[in-house]
């Protein structure tokens, strides 16, 4: 590579020798290079190119090359003592202009690989000696071999070694985007070769240059495994440049899309209802299943897929299966095409045994839970409503979750069965006795059971006394001595209390029970120590609407009226001041007690102007006149009056 310089020099020079007559040859030949050297010394070896196009041969031409180099007369070429003529010189410039490749700008140019290394390149361009280019840059092309014609740029024109440094990576690149530019001006397929995975997608290198290609851009159907397509190398769309960011986005779905363009428009035109086609499997989602029709995609619902009840699709396709399907239905554009797989296949309903009826017994799975009951499948595609209120013979609120759980293998009766509505309707509690039956016997009135407190009404409480067996307790049966105003107040839920039964309606199926009949009525004895017009020492609870209250026991509050709160002297009693009051009112059916302080004082009083009034007729018995009867008469009006 040292020589080549040289040698390529000499060949230059002998050019011009042989252009030129007799015995000036070699002046002419001295006097151009005396001008090349006036630009530079370096110039010498920089600027001078090899003439590939020379028909000497090539022996003469090296041997012209040496004879030349021996009679060259350096000295008078720097002193300047030869002279170069015009038309010599003009010559000679074409000639560097028609063969020298200039090595100072960044175009791109084209070079030929003369000789290989295991990590380099050796590259001829026409300069004064070849480039180097690591092998690296061509990892693209693992079959570079030598004499195949490559893109560079100067890179470097001399590194610290002198040696010429070219760039093919870089080349590529211009060249690249002036060739992505126009395939996507022009939507032209290219070649790339798709490097690794990234995020999202895929790297590409297209023309040198790495390009975007998003996951969903690779194909017409969802992608699972992105590996498979690295290392390859596939035909794309160029579809978006980002020229700010010199980003690239690239498409493989796009050919296909197209390709398929024409066999979808085909495709669709023949579309009907009740045509069965064939597809595959091409996306799975928990609402149903997408089915490729050879460029048409289709939806089969969930519903659609089976006559038995699924919970996910997949638990009877799976992806890239072949099947054949119904279409069911489509928009105006066809765009929308409902399909279908169950109904390939006869309806469940009418294979149901004729043995299935009103009255038997069937055995099934349940399915699915509602609030309001259960559905169990007993045949397949064949189900059942199981209402809540068919689970149990307990009248109480209670959800389908607590009697079946989904999986459960049951027994139920059917009670109804419409084939053309294909409804039918069963019952658990039907598997056992109805608690009703003998309820006289085992519940009858004045009877007294255990029962469990279930739930709470404004007006009582319904106890529980077995399955299916409820009966109310009203609130004035609660308590003989208490206004429950709620019960709430004196009992909670999953209480046991005692109860004793009042009544019985055994076509309403209607129990009426009573917790306070199981005590004795302690009115009974209050109305011999609480009775009318007894009197007791006590003072005011509380100041309340219109009166007050006091306390005579723990059963046995008496209301006492603002006006019998009166005292002797005027004043009215206050909270907390003891006083003796009558009981002026006892109403033990509706547990009201009534009492007075006021009557006490007045009726004392009456007791004395009585007394007084009986006095004063005795000792004027005798002595009574007309106007003593009037006055008499008039005593008594008054007293009368108070």
């Amino acid at each position: 590579m040292a020589k080549k310089p040289t040698e390529k020099a000499a060949a230059e020079s002998a050019e011009p020798s042989k252009a030129a007559a007799g015995d000036t040859t070699a002046k002419t030949t001295n006097e151009t290079l005396a001008v090349e050297n006036e630009s530079s010394e370096a110039a010498v070896s920089v600027d001078v190119a090899v003439v590939e196009d020379t028909k000497t041969s090539e022996a003469d031409t090296q041997n012209a090359q040496a004879e030349f180099l021996e009679n060259f007369n350096w000295h008078n070429y720097q002193e300047g003592i030869d002279v170069i003529e015009d038309t010599q010189l003009v010559e000679f410039e074409k000639l560097v202009k028609e063969n020298f490749v200039e090595t100072a700008g960044a175009d791109v140019i084209e070079g030929v690989v003369v000789y290989m290394t295991e990590r380099e390149a050796i590259i001829d361009i026409n300069a004064k000696s070849e480039g180097v280019i690591s092998l690296n840059e061509f990892r693209y092309n693992p079959d570079l071999k030598v004499g195949d014609k490559v893109e560079v740029i100067v890179d470097t024109r001399e590194d610290r070694t002198g040696q010429l440094v070219l760039s093919h990576r870089k080349a590529r690149v211009i060249k690249a985007w002036d060739r992505v530019n126009n395939a996507h001006d022009n939507g032209e397929i290219v070649n790339g070769f798709i490097k690794c995975r990234t995020k999202g997608g895929m790297i590409v290198d297209v023309f040198g240059i790495e390009a975007f290609l998003p996951g969903s851009q690779i194909d017409v159907k969802p992608i699972r495994d992105y590996d498979q397509y690295v290392n390859k190398t596939m035909e794309f769309k160029v579809v978006k440049i980002n020229h700010e960011f010199k980003n690239v986005v690239v498409s493989h779905k796009a050919l296909i899309e197209a390709d398929i363009e024409e066999q979808k428009k085909e495709i669709i035109g023949q579309l009907e209802k009740g045509q069965v086609l064939e597809g595959i499997v091409k996306n799975i989602t928990s609402y149903g299943v997408f089915i490729d029709l050879g460029g048409v995609d289709g939806l089969i619902h969930i519903t659609d897929l089976s006559w038995s009840r699924i919970n996910h699709p997949n638990e009877i396709l799976e992806l890239d299966q072949k099947l054949n399907v119904v279409i069911l239905d489509f928009d105006d554009n066809k765009s929308r095409i409902q399909l279908g797989l169950k109904q390939l296949s006869d309806h469940p309903w009418d294979r149901l045994p004729d043995t299935v009826k009103e009255g038997e017994k069937v055995k099934g799975k349940v399915v699915v839970i509602a609030d309001y009951g259960a559905f169990v499948e007993v045949e397949e595609g064949v189900e059942g409503l199981v209402h809540v209120s068919e689970m149990s013979w307990s009248t109480h609120l209670r959800s389908a979750q607590d009697f079946v759980n989904i999986g459960d293998e049951i027994e139920a009766v059917v009670l109804s069965l419409d084939r053309e509505s294909r409804k039918m309707s069963l019952g658990i509690k039907q598997m056992t006795a109805d608690p009703w039956t003998d309820i006289t016997s085992k519940y009858p009135i004045g009877s007294k059971h255990t029962g469990l407190v279930r739930n709470f009404t404004n007006f009582g409480v319904f106890i529980e006394l077995e399955e299916g067996i409820d009966g109310l307790v009203y609130i004035s049966d609660l308590s003989w001595t208490k206004k429950v105003k709620h019960p709430s107040e004196v009992l909670t839920l999953g209480e046991t209390i005692e109860v004793v039964v009042l009544e019985l309606d055994v076509e309403g199926r209607k129990l009426s029970l009573g917790h306070k009949q199981t005590k004795d009525n302690p009115w009974d004895k209050y109305e011999k120590e609480f009775g009318l017009d007894s009197i007791h020492t006590t003072s005011l609870t509380e100041i309340v609407d219109k009166g007050a209250t006091i306390v005579f026991n723990d059963d046995i509050t008496a209301f006492v009226p603002s006006r019998h709160m009166e005292k002797e002297d005027g004043s009215k009693l206050e909270k907390g001041e003891e006083a003796q009051f009558k009981v002026i009112e006892f109403n033990k059916e509706f547990k009201r007690v009534v009492a007075s302080h006021t009557t006490i004082f007045r009726e004392q009083e009456a007791m004395n102007l009585k007394r007084a009034s009986k006095k004063v007729s005795a000792s004027n018995a005798e002595k009574t006149t007309l106007g003593d009867l009037d006055a008499l008469a008039n005593l008594k009006e008054q007293m009368d009056n108070e």
